[in-house]
């Protein structure tokens, strides 16, 4: 049987891969960013998935005014990096498990949950700069080493789903993944955020002590966190900050016992604040601390 593992919140600042992909992560303005994230390439060293469900929103890259899906599963084989104005980013094409996202998307369906299936799709920075932070420098020509099955969730176009909605989504995947039959360990992201505003009077917005409430409460208090509405991201964490209600479906897709075992909040990187979380499930953490004991 297919098992979650664990979930990864990240940031997924263009900016990010930018200063990847052009050799300057030493430099002193991106040198805490990073150090944040090694840690984090070690712990996916050692917890490596065979699969991982990867929630982002698309950029106007795969969608636009003319379609606005809330849920875009991606079904298609692969998914070659989106050229967002300037060449696509020079990272692996990403490869898809086909056959367990085309269960998911018959249980989410059955499940109630109204879908859209993308047999096509371009990924923009938003699917790619988390995998880049947590897998480390790769060229096209490289692999990522592991199957990636996106889910575009909108966010640019009013009405965002609500964070209830992710959450119970979250839940719903949970079940679907749990009920394939093939022996996988999957690991769930939900990326996007933190706090940051792009554009009119409050351009430049950064709230810090809502992003580290919002992470404190992501372990301890998702129910509640989920119930966050719209207007109160929209005050505290800016007119971009309502990309958070991904990480709902992060956090709904894992046990409600999880175990954080790593964070990393930095200000600034660009225009954002960048927030990182990894949580493993408790019964999993539980696991391999019996296993380091024996």
């Amino acid at each position: 049987m297919a098992r979650i593992i664990a979930g990864v919140g990240c940031s997924h600042v263009p900016a990010i891969g930018v200063a990847m992909d052009t050799g300057i992560t030493d430099q002193p303005y991106w040198q805490p960013v990073f150090k944040g994230f090694e840690f984090s390439r070690e712990w996916m060293k050692a917890n490596k998935p065979d699969v991982i469900f990867l929630v982002y929103n698309d950029h106007c890259t795969a969608f636009d005014a003319s379609c606005i899906p809330t849920f875009a599963l991606g079904a298609a084989a692969e998914f070659r990096p989106a050229d967002e104005g300037w060449g696509p980013r020079p990272v692996p094409v990403v490869r898809n498990h086909q056959k367990l996202a085309s269960h998911i998307a018959q249980s989410l369906v059955l499940d109630e949950f109204d879908i859209t299936i993308m047999n096509e799709m371009e990924v923009d920075h938003g699917l790619t700069v988390p995998l880049s932070v947590m897998f480390g420098d790769k060229t096209p020509e490289d692999d990522w080493g592991v199957q990636v099955i996106p889910l575009a969730v909108n966010v640019v176009q009013y009405p965002a789903p609500t964070g209830n909605r992710c959450y119970n989504l979250g839940k719903a995947v949970r079940r679907a993944i749990e009920s394939y039959p093939e022996d996988l360990k999957v690991m769930v992201f939900g990326t996007g955020g933190m706090s940051h505003q792009l554009q009119y009077k409050r351009a430049g917005l950064i709230n810090p002590e809502w992003d580290k409430a919002f992470l404190d409460r992501l372990t301890s208090d998702p129910v509640g966190l989920s119930k966050m509405p719209h207007v109160e991201y929209l005050r505290e964490a800016g007119s971009e900050g309502v990309e958070m209600v991904m990480w709902h479906v992060m956090r709904g897709a894992l046990e409600d016992d999880v175990v954080e075992v790593h964070r990393h909040y930095h200000v600034p990187a660009s225009n954002t604040a960048v927030g990182h979380i990894i949580l493993e499930n408790k019964s999993y953490h539980d696991e391999r601390a019996a296993l380091a004991a024996e």
